[in-house]
Order: structure tokens, then C-alpha cells, then sequence
């Protein structure tokens, strides 16, 4: 992995599994867009409450040269449910970043995400 990667977990124990989640989440944006510059990635229980569960929260934080793309995603229950549609966000914003810069979109059309 060339991408300088952050993971920064609270509110919870740290996980080997999550962890490797996160870096093959990481790869695959790596082989989709071989410019990102760095990746940071927090995961956080919010208050477990006894009526509603488990509560997760991600962030995803991708930098490209000129931009920064951020995702968050809350989840009640499953944390990787929570990884999975943080990441896959990022991945809509790369692919509209990368639609840019061949001009398919105009940059007044770009809309946010």
C-alpha cells in the first residue's frame, strides 16, 4: 500500500479484523484512483444505549491532488455496514472527480455529495 494511512478507532476495542477491513477498503480506492495523496479513517461506538443498540460512526477522509473528499456514515448495529457505504461514498466522489478532470462534467454541474 503506498497511501499513507491513518485508522483511528473509539469507543471500542481495537480490531485486527476491522483494521484489515479498512486496508483492503483503502487498496481497491488505491487501484480506482492511483493519485490519492492520503487516507485517514476513524471509526467510533457513539453511546451504547440500551434501547437502541449499538450505534457506529465512520469517517473517511481521502486527499487527491486539489481536493479533499470526505465521508461519514452512522450505523445502528453493524460497523461494517457503516465502512462499507462510508467507503463506497468516497468512491462516488472519486468517480465524479475523475469524470471532471477528463471534462465529462462540467465543473459548474458538479453537484455535492
Amino acid at each position: 500500500m503506498q497511501v499513507p494511512l491513518q485508522i483511528t478507532v473509539r469507543g471500542m476495542p481495537h480490531s485486527d479484523a476491522l483494521d484489515a477491513r479498512i486496508r483492503e477498503k483503502v487498496a481497491k480506492l488505491e487501484e480506482f484512483h492511483p493519485q490519492i495523496t492520503s487516507c485517514r479513517v476513524a471509526v467510533e461506538e457513539m453511546g451504547k444505549h440500551h434501547q437502541q443498540g449499538r450505534h457506529f460512526q465512520v469517517k473517511v477522509d481521502v486527499r487527491v491532488p486539489g481536493r479533499e473528499i470526505v465521508a461519514n456514515r452512522d450505523h445502528h448495529e453493524d460497523v461494517y455496514v457503516a465502512l462499507r457505504d462510508a467507503f463506497d461514498a468516497v468512491k462516488r466522489q472519486l468517480e465524479e472527480e475523475i469524470r471532471l478532470k477528463r471534462g465529462e462534467v462540467k465543473a459548474h454541474e458538479r453537484g455535492n455529495t
